[in-house]
């Protein structure tokens, strides 16, 4: 069929550099280099890469991955209606989330006997099914209490899928608490880690969790080489407590974080595969395929317009499945509102069940082998994540690293730079900092309180914790004040928008003034233009704004600005905007226009001014 439609032949064939002819003619006298962006790690991302030449599979996961379903709600009875309806309908896999634990979002169960139990009731814990953790510090008992459940149900423990997800230098990091040095702590992880195994389960038992410098605000980088840094820790400890090294590295799997950038997650699964078949190498073992779970970013979700979650959901859960990922849990779309109810959780669900069942993404082992981009991108990760990992070996290992603080000054750093691009809006959270609807519904979720979080007895180590971040919160925070102010006085806070010219010369900007002033919760007066400056006066007095941006072209900038700045001040304006960055800025300046605002600059900035500027003297 091929030969009698030889499309391909009529077309000759396109190089690497037919294509920069025509970019360099697109780019005029602007350099190439402007298509090149760099991620957090600095590394450079090209416009273009060519295919890949001997690229071999990275990621090892055989069928389809486990769907996880968390298992979070404090009332045992609860979690447990929860945990029956997500089995029955699509989930192969459960996450018990503990108080106080890493995602447990102000929820999670308490670390009791009796609560295990209930949680657990009508479930069948040897059919197959995978039961992981989320725990913190004080709640580590709860895995005693699930082995206890299992012998009293007469289940032999080689039956159990359990990965019981100690992790002690993890509840350091995000905690800055121990209630031990290090020298005694793992002693303590390696007899809880040989006691399970003595028991007859499978394992892994201990978890290498890269989340917790994910939600600080790090870089795919740092989350590696943490990662990479604490299962190397736990090899080591376990070891030197007379578990063999091979058996020793079976009793390790690994947690990452699943984002929205579809290709550095991508890369970032693939790299961490690749990083621990090298250190494998170094402990002189053969490498063998890691287990390594997946869970959807906290940091990218929000509060406002809550539905778009789900497509940065999807996104994630794509490249995390597309980089084999093992299992992925997924955080509902309306978890940063509070405890998400059914039908945010079955939209968890389902999103992953679409793209196995229907989309059939687990068809296909890694089908990013071979893509020159993804390629390269999980070289250069691979990389700068090992060079991170030998500072964290040189300090003495990812404890020692903590205790000092490398790690937090390492990842405070990234968090500064990814906060400035959100505020900024380099970095656009749709729905929040731009496209913001200030008459959106808000998502319902459960009305059910949050939890005292439990606390160790003694903290003997402490250290600077990590923190857990939102990039959205700061906007958030502004439009939180807009509805206070809507509640207490029936209106927002508002600002006129004085459109001049015609409609051709100041949509574009009007439009960017909207979702500039909007994103922060203040409303924005608009209209389709004015017949006459005493038409446009008139109708700044009637809106009661106090608040004005002027929007046009510089064209029109220039012939009417200054005019008409002086007449909205002399009507009552107390500080007027100008959108855009005109060339005579002075002249507008002494006409009495105050602030500029234009594409990329401080915009979180500028909102808390004009929040300032509106508190009564």
């Amino acid at each position: 069929m091929t030969d009698d439609l030889p499309l391909g032949s009529e077309f000759p064939p396109a190089t690497r550099e037919d294509w920069l002819k025509l970019v360099r003619g697109a780019l005029k006298e602007r350099p190439y280099e402007r298509l090149i962006t760099k991620s957090y790690d600095g590394l450079p991302i090209e416009p273009l890469y060519g295919r890949a030449t001997g690229a071999q599979p990275v990621a090892a996961r055989h069928g389809p991955w486990r769907v996880m379903a968390r298992v979070d709600h404090p009332d045992p009875a609860t979690a447990n209606v929860q945990a029956l309806e997500d089995l029955e309908n699509g989930a192969t896999g459960l996450i018990l989330v503990f108080a106080a634990s890493v995602s447990a979002n102000g929820y999670g169960l308490d670390a009791s006997a009796a609560t295990m139990a209930r949680a657990l009731d009508g479930i069948h814990l040897d059919a197959g099914i995978t039961i992981d953790f989320n725990l913190s510090p004080p709640t580590r008992a709860a895995v005693q209490h699930f082995t206890s459940l299992v012998h009293t149900r007469k289940i032999a423990p080689a039956s159990v899928d359990m990965r019981a997800s100690i992790n002690p230098i993890g509840g350091f990091a995000a905690s800055g608490t121990s209630p031990a040095p290090w020298n005694e702590l793992s002693k303590r992880f390696a007899e809880m880690i040989g006691s399970l195994a003595a028991e007859g389960f499978r394992g892994p038992f201990a978890v290498a969790d890269g989340r917790i410098i994910h939600n600080a605000g790090g870089s795919e980088a740092q989350e590696l080489a943490f990662t990479i840094a604490s299962a190397v820790e736990y090899l080591r400890v376990l070891e030197a407590n007379g578990i063999a090294i091979e058996r020793a590295r079976d009793m390790i799997y690994f947690r990452i974080t699943a984002d929205a950038d579809q290709f550095l997650t991508m890369a970032k699964f693939r790299a961490l595969r690749k990083l621990w078949a090298r250190g494998e190498q170094v402990c002189g073992i053969a490498p063998k395929p890691a287990y390594v779970s997946a869970e959807t970013a906290w940091r990218m979700l929000t509060q406002r317009d809550a539905a778009v979650n789900m497509l940065r959901n999807t996104i994630a859960i794509t490249a995390a499945a597309f980089g084999g990922a093992d299992a992925i849990a997924v955080l509902p779309h309306t978890a940063a509102l509070g405890l998400p109810d059914a039908f945010a959780r079955r939209v968890a669900r389902n999103a992953q069940l679409i793209l196995l069942e229907e989309s059939n993404l687990a068809k296909v082992a890694d089908p990013a082998a071979g893509s020159g981009a993804m390629e390269a991108l999980t070289d250069e990760l691979c990389d700068a994540a090992w060079s991170q990992f030998q500072n964290i070996e040189k300090t003495g290992g990812a404890w020692a690293a903590l205790e000092q603080g490398l790690v937090q000054r390492e990842v405070a750093r990234i968090r500064v730079e990814r906060e400035k691009a959100t505020a900024h809006r380099k970095d656009v959270l749709t729905g929040t900092s731009e496209y913001p609807d200030l008459r959106e519904q808000s998502a319902i979720v459960l009305d059910v309180a949050s939890v005292v979080s439990p606390k160790e007895a003694s903290a003997l180590v402490t250290t600077e914790a990590l923190p857990r971040i939102r990039l959205a919160a700061p906007f958030e925070a502004l439009r939180d004040a807009s509805d206070r102010m809507l509640a207490k006085t029936g209106m927002r806070p508002k600002i006129f928008l004085a459109n001049l010219g015609a409609i051709a010369e100041f949509t574009a900007r009007a439009t960017f003034t909207k979702n500039f002033f909007e994103a922060g919760g203040i409303e924005a007066i608009t209209s389709d233009g004015f017949k006459s400056r005493d038409d446009m006066i008139a109708a700044f007095k009637a809106s009661g704004a106090k608040l004005v941006c002027l929007c046009s072209s510089d064209a029109v900038y220039e012939k009417e600005a200054v005019d008409v700045a002086k007449a909205l001040a002399a009507a009552g304006a107390t500080h007027i905007y100008l959108a855009g960055r005109p060339k005579d800025a002075d002249a507008l300046k002494a006409a009495g226009v105050a602030s500029f605002i234009y594409a990329g600059c401080d915009a979180l900035a500028a909102l808390r001014d004009t929040y300032a500027r509106m508190e009564p003297s």
